[in-house]
């Protein structure tokens, strides 16, 4: 199989580290060179895994990873030993630290969820979802997520752009922080349809974290999601107030759902569908999207060291140590993505 991929360099297969070359300033990091023996966990990792991650990477691969993905398809079939021996002989680790030589970051998670809807809106279901409104583009910033709430004009400027009515204003806050969700849709005629609701714009305003404010409240000192529910459960006169302390207004656009894509993730913001357990969400200022990485992370949620793909980003997702690891679509994907906030180290995979 090597030999069909590539031959491997004399100083690897002897088993002698060629020398180290020079860092790599990125605009947000800096990527220190280290020896592969660094990495932790490199030897236990089920890499296949990640290879259906990079496969998908390599539907729209950027000009550095495209000349290797030749390569990475032909290793699809590879067993782990000669995937990892490839990984070292064509590739570079880099640890990537802050501008000013910090290696330590943090790690949070994300998910798809998976909501029920109506087409219509009903006593039950009443709490919209747009897709982007006419006239968008001509107002930046757009009505904040209050003014939606209570200003005619605002109301006016969307009437006709609903696509779907959740049940819950939570569920509809939580779809647009997480920017995408699946969506089994009611229609007037009785019947169901499942479908992805994808990130298709925002209002313009900034995101304010819910979390965030009701810490600065005083109403809570854990801002997990499991916290957030529960004090909502005990202030529901208070929602529309923790509602509106975040301005911003994220719109979709709707997808069918076949069979063959909803054993997918959401496409991210490189283009290509995410991989639960192996897609990041990155600060493309720091890791350009399409990049190989080596995730370490240890606490409550999980303890993770395998390969992952940056392959998305988020607006609260900013610096150079900082990832938001994609754990899937549903309820249990959404438990976990609740708890998940723990520190980071990241080492990038750059082409020799």
């Amino acid at each position: 199989m090597l030999a069909a991929c590539g031959a491997v360099p004399r100083q690897v297969s002897q088993g002698v580290a060629p020398p180290l070359p020079g860092p790599i300033a990125q605009a947000k990091s800096h990527w220190t060179p280290v020896p592969w023996t660094e990495l932790p966990g490199l030897d236990d990792d089920p890499l296949h895994e990640a290879w259906n991650a990079w496969l998908k990477s390599c539907e729209r691969p950027g000009p550095v990873f495209a000349p290797l993905c030749s390569e990475v398809r032909r290793l699809s079939i590879g067993s782990a030993q000669e995937q990892r021996a490839w990984l070292m002989a064509r590739l570079q680790p880099y640890r990537v630290d802050t501008l000013e030589g910090a290696s330590d970051g943090l790690l949070t998670a994300y998910f798809e969820p998976v909501l029920e809807g109506s087409r219509t809106a009903s006593a039950e279901f009443r709490v919209p979802l747009y897709r982007p409104p006419p006239g968008l583009a001509q107002r930046k910033p757009w009505y904040t997520r209050q003014e939606v709430d209570t200003l005619a004009q605002a109301q006016a400027a969307l009437k006709g752009s609903e696509i779907a009515f959740l049940a819950d204003p939570i569920d509809a806050l939580m779809l647009q922080i997480q920017g995408s969700g699946r969506v089994r849709i009611t229609q007037p005629d009785g019947t169901q349809v499942l479908v992805r609701l994808a990130y298709a714009g925002s209002n313009g305003q900034p995101y304010k974290s819910i979390g965030r404010w009701l810490i600065d409240q005083g109403a809570l000192r854990d801002a997990s999601w499991p916290a957030i529910k529960g004090w909502i459960e005990q202030n529901p006169d208070r929602v529309k107030e923790l509602l509106w302390s975040n301005p911003r207004l994220v719109f979709f656009r709707e997808e069918p759902l076949p069979e063959q894509d909803a054993a997918w993730g959401p496409r991210g913001a490189q283009g290509v569908a995410l991989t639960p357990g192996r897609s990041i969400a990155v600060d493309p200022a720091s890791i350009p999207y399409g990049t190989p990485v080596w995730l370490a992370s240890s606490g409550p949620a999980a303890s993770l060291q395998k390969l992952v793909l940056a392959q998305d980003t988020g607006s609260g997702i900013v610096g150079a140590v900082r990832a938001d690891y994609f754990v899937g679509w549903g309820a249990a994907a959404g438990e976990l993505a609740g708890r998940f906030k723990q520190p980071l180290r990241l080492w990038v995979l750059w082409p020799r």
